[in-house]
């Protein structure tokens, strides 16, 4: 199953209502085939940080049990939820509640961060794919460059949501960017804000998760919350989202 899918604006204009209802018609039925649901691939993904995930999660609790703090990094209060509160497993390996740091840690030449979230509830281990926040960090570097070259005007493509624009890449100087999904292996949409902040669209993952667990999502839900019950990855580069005419709908 090829190219991307993205939820469209929450409300399409009139010119736009014959393409989104094909839309919705096409999700319906690979909702109802199962498409949606990881290939082999992104399987193995989440399997190979299954242990790594597992034997954190058991040292932090330990290390806090004990020390009655969290083993984190310190981080400016700036930095957003899912890159904020780094596992400090160099801490975790010299006080003995880790043998080694995992290999698919960044700390042991991997490609992951470790991430402490909901810290002040039920702190819990995710895992952040430094893939997914490297390439969304060279689109913003280059969406920079062009507001720099044209006078501030921005590489805006369709609206996908109120006040949010997807990345016209073709206007850019990454022009072959592309990125998977690490939920779903769809081919993620990159999109950005009236500042030219670039995010990813998770709509098309919420949802899948959304309709993998029959939910009925509160309006005032954040519905990234999905996603950390279906993953063992932290949504980076996110907005939050929220259910509106039955679809997930990012709102800055």
């Amino acid at each position: 199953m090829k190219g991307t899918l993205s939820i469209g604006k929450a409300i399409p204009t009139a010119m736009k209502k014959a393409a989104y209802t094909a839309f919705i018609l096409t999700l319906l039925s690979i909702l109802t085939t199962g498409c949606m649901y990881p290939s082999d691939n992104e399987q193995d993904s989440q399997v190979s940080y299954r242990e790594s995930v597992k034997r954190i999660q058991s040292a932090v609790d330990d290390f806090y049990k004990e020390q009655s703090v969290l083993p984190i990094l310190t981080a400016d209060a700036e930095v957003p939820r899912y890159e904020k509160y780094r596992v400090d497993l160099d801490k975790l390996k010299n006080m003995g509640y880790i043998d080694e740091i995992p290999k698919t840690a960044f700390e042991n030449g991997g490609s992951a961060y470790f991430l402490i979230i909901n810290e002040e509830s039920e702190p819990s281990v995710k895992v952040l794919d430094l893939n997914t926040k490297q390439k969304v960090n060279e689109v913003q570097m280059s969406v920079n460059r062009y507001k720099t070259a044209n006078n501030g005007t921005l590489p805006t493509g369709d609206e996908l949501y109120p006040g949010l624009f997807a990345v016209d890449i073709s206007k850019t100087d990454v022009k072959n960017m592309k990125l998977k999904s690490v939920y779903s292996g769809q081919e993620a949409v990159f999109m950005m804000d009236n500042t030219g902040t670039v995010y990813i669209d998770y709509a098309f993952d919420i949802m899948q998760a959304v309709d993998k667990e029959k939910a009925k999502p509160k309006s005032d839900e954040d519905l990234r919350v999905y996603l950390e019950q279906a993953s063992y990855f932290a949504p980076v580069k996110s907005t939050p989202y929220y259910w509106k005419d039955n679809q997930p709908v990012a709102q800055l």
